[in-house]
């Protein structure tokens, strides 16, 4: 089992920065890859940015550039540094873990990131 929290969420106004940070927990082995997804109110949960333990990263069209995303392997932590925030942005942001080994999921409780125009 892997266990995941989320911090770092709040209001911000357009062209802010937030930075959300998720710890993971419990049994991480072999190659995996941490993740951020968002969910705004009516929309389907959309992929942010990956990096995998190697440090390999992916990243949604609509945030290159102005969002990156980061993980201390030592701590078992993922970081997502967000700039030029923009009202579309607003979302609950979630954090994923993957095992690729067993292909198992772990999310975390989602933490809401609300941007102002």
């Amino acid at each position: 089992q892997v266990q995941l929290v989320e911090s770092g969420g709040g209001l911000v106004q357009a062209g802010g920065s937030l930075r959300l940070s998720c710890a993971a927990s419990g049994s991480i082995f072999g190659p995996n890859e941490m993740g951020w997804y968002r969910q705004a109110p009516g929309k389907q949960r959309e992929l942010v940015a990956t990096i995998t333990n190697g440090g390999s990263t992916n990243y949604a069209d609509s945030v290159k550039g102005r969002f990156t995303i980061s993980r201390d392997k030592a701590k078992n932590t993922a970081q997502l540094q967000m700039n030029s925030l923009k009202p579309e942005d607003t979302a609950v942001y979630y954090c994923k873990s993957r095992i690729f080994l067993t292909m198992r999921d772990y999310w975390g409780q989602g933490t809401q990131v609300t941007v102002s125009s």
